[in-house]
């Protein structure tokens, strides 16, 4: 399963009709992360009238979807942004839009309206990227080995996510599932000299372009 999601959270604000709409769109690995974060953004906003909401998440290979109009008409606000991002497989993924209310009535057409581009300029605001199944790795080698494998990395699209020093070198790596066979086959056959390969877990990584 491959998805469309943002590097990091992004905050913008409209005008609708004296109605001010602030959206703030960012991107979560849980479920318990992304009603954390909606939490505090509607504690940051106690005061407006609405703090509507929408995300999906990707567990156990499964979609979990939610959302929330917290007030405003049925079907105005939170299931138009849900929409929004299913439309455009988006996954991991929050937004809540704050409304402060201008005292003009904006009808239920004006408020999918204003709810919707709220969503859509954070989106159009947002570096986006794909992830696809992947997998997260632990190599160890040489220190004399640690440039070439730095070089191959590069060269491969294998991304170093972390590096511990001991007597040895320790990284972590993410490599998309269809990397991991050429891999194994350079470790093998010593075209990239390590010390152990192993494999900790599935995971979603950044496509490579």
């Amino acid at each position: 399963m491959k998805f469309m999601t943002i590097k990091k959270e992004v905050e913008t604000e409209i005008i609708e009709k004296k109605s001010k709409f602030i959206a703030n769109l960012f991107p979560v690995q849980s479920i318990q992360q992304a009603e954390e974060r909606i939490g505090k953004i509607r504690k940051k906003y106690h005061n407006a009238r609405h703090n509507c909401m929408a995300y999906r998440m990707i567990e156990d290979n499964q979609i979990v979807e939610k959302s929330s109009d917290d007030g405003e008409p049925s079907g105005t606000a939170g299931l138009p942004m849900l929409t929004i991002l299913q439309k455009n497989n988006l996954a991991n993924i929050g937004i809540v839009v704050t409304r402060y209310f201008g005292g003009i009535l904006l009808g239920t057409g004006g408020l999918v309206r204003a709810y919707s581009d709220s969503l859509l300029q954070a989106i159009e605001k947002s570096e986006v990227e794909e992830k696809c199944p992947g997998i997260e790795m632990l190599i160890d080698l040489e220190y004399s080995e640690f440039e070439h494998f730095k070089y191959y990395c590069k060269n491969n699209h294998i991304f170093i996510t972390n590096v511990e020093y001991s007597e040895f070198i320790a990284c972590r790596i993410e490599l998309e599932d269809d990397k991991k066979e050429k891999l194994l086959i350079d470790f093998e056959t010593k075209n990239i000299i390590l010390k152990d390969v192993k494999e900790i877990s599935k995971k979603y990584v950044t496509k490579s372009i």
